[in-house]
């Protein structure tokens, strides 16, 4: 059994997610909590949001035990990007790109043996 949760329209470079997203990929969640809450990447409050919510939707949901769970998949997509204007010199302009993610968490229980 599985329980999922997604976060999407983050205002957040992919880029930067994925970094954060790669230490806790495949890990215990007390221990997911332990490396975000020392991690100082400005993302960690996002994903950490995320996993707390998909902790919640498995045991909510799907009446999981909440100390046996792991990080199962977790995934971070582009999602659309602003797209700004900065004034450069003689009348020139560059584009500003903001973009945003999606982020994926699915949670599960080990399968013994």
């Amino acid at each position: 059994m599985q329980a999922k949760a997604v976060a999407k329209y983050v205002r957040i470079s992919p880029r930067k997610v994925r970094q954060v997203v790669n230490l806790i990929r495949g890990k215990k969640i007390s221990d997911a909590f332990a490396i975000l809450q020392f991690t100082p990447n400005g993302s960690t409050d996002d994903v950490a949001k995320v996993l707390k919510s998909a902790v919640a939707n498995a045991g909510h949901n799907y009446d999981m035990n909440v100390d046996d769970l792991y990080v199962t998949e977790i995934c971070v997509d582009q999602g659309p990007t602003l797209k700004r204007i900065k004034p450069r010199a003689m009348g020139r302009a560059d584009q500003i790109r903001k973009r945003t993610s999606h982020i994926t968490v699915v949670v599960g229980e080990k399968k013994e043996g």
